[in-house]
């Protein structure tokens, strides 16, 4: 399991095996005296498997800009009197400072610093997971975390993470903060993912929400030149991932809007992407080279169109 996922918690491994984490535990740790993996803090890890993650203090001077136009769309989305979950970061935690000013708001959260950031904020109820403190994000995670989440249910997600690909969703680098991640994804109808340019088309060990669970992204818009992160905004349309794009002009706070195309798993209707076939009975407009797929709605079109 190791080698096919890079790392397993301990947890899992019990569930998998059906056996006790004291017993799995114990086995671990004769794989590691072979040199077979590598224990880390509830479960274990191939040899040198581990990616190094950035603080808090590094993290925070990285894209400010960017993370400020983001929070400000993403803040945008959300009601008066709604029920979120809040992941920790450092673009979720400048959301969180202007969610305290939606009154009625419920923010369920397993980040200190939001937590921290709607401290004061009289019209806003703040829930906080269990788990053990990890300090160089300032989260909660571990097993009292996700204990905590079971049953809960609210309207949206909003997460952050190390990277963002089409192929493998959102994903971290640290094992405990993504299954903390999955849990809070597993508690919301919708996902919103909030990614600077910087993280699009970057792929870290641990996958957190894969990429047809992702309702919508908000990002900036990348540079010129960086045609990865371009392509990789593409490729998330074209997946269905609804895209708001965040203009970091000052005094803009313009958007984006890249409408997906059409696919099954949405509940809601998504608007036809410019230049894709249009569907039965669709019409197509002036200048397309149509007037629709039904023979009774064209006759009507051409008669009206006489009249006018």
């Amino acid at each position: 399991m190791v080698r096919a996922n890079g790392a397993v918690s301990l947890r899992e491994l019990a569930r998998v095996v059906q056996t006790s984490e004291v017993t799995v535990r114990r086995d671990v740790r004769a794989l590691e005296a072979e040199g077979l993996l590598d224990r880390r803090h509830g479960g274990a890890v191939l040899p040198g498997g581990f990616t190094r993650e950035s603080g808090f203090p590094q993290k925070s001077h990285l894209a400010t800009a960017e993370k400020t136009a983001i929070a400000d769309v993403a803040a945008g989305l959300v009601e008066e009197g709604e029920a979120i979950v809040v992941g920790a970061g450092t673009t979720t935690q400048e959301l969180a400072r202007r969610l305290a000013r939606v009154p009625g708001l419920t923010v369920v959260t397993n980040s200190l610093l939001v937590a921290q950031a709607l401290a004061h904020a009289n019209r806003v109820e703040v829930v906080m997971t269990g788990g053990t403190l990890r300090g160089s994000n300032y989260a909660l995670v571990g097993s009292g975390a996700e204990q905590s989440l079971q049953g809960l249910r609210v309207s949206r997600a909003f997460l952050s993470g190390s990277g963002l690909t089409a192929e493998r969703g959102l994903s971290t680098s640290n094992m405990l903060s993504a299954s903390v991640d999955r849990a809070l994804v597993q508690a919301a109808a919708e996902v919103v993912v909030l990614a600077d340019h910087t993280k699009l088309g970057t792929d870290t060990m641990f996958q957190t929400v894969p990429t047809d669970v992702i309702t919508r992204l908000v990002t900036d818009e990348p540079p010129a030149h960086d045609d990865r992160a371009a392509t990789e905004l593409q490729a998330l349309a074209d997946q269905g991932v609804q895209i708001a794009v965040a203009g970091t002009g000052q005094g803009t706070g313009a958007t984006e809007q890249l409408p997906p195309p059409p696919r099954g798993r949405r509940d809601m209707p998504l608007p036809v992407q410019r230049g894709r076939m249009p569907q039965a009975g669709q019409f197509r407009g002036p200048g397309t080279g149509g007037l629709g797929a039904d023979p009774m709605e064209r006759t009507a079109r051409v008669a009206d169109m006489r009249r006018r």
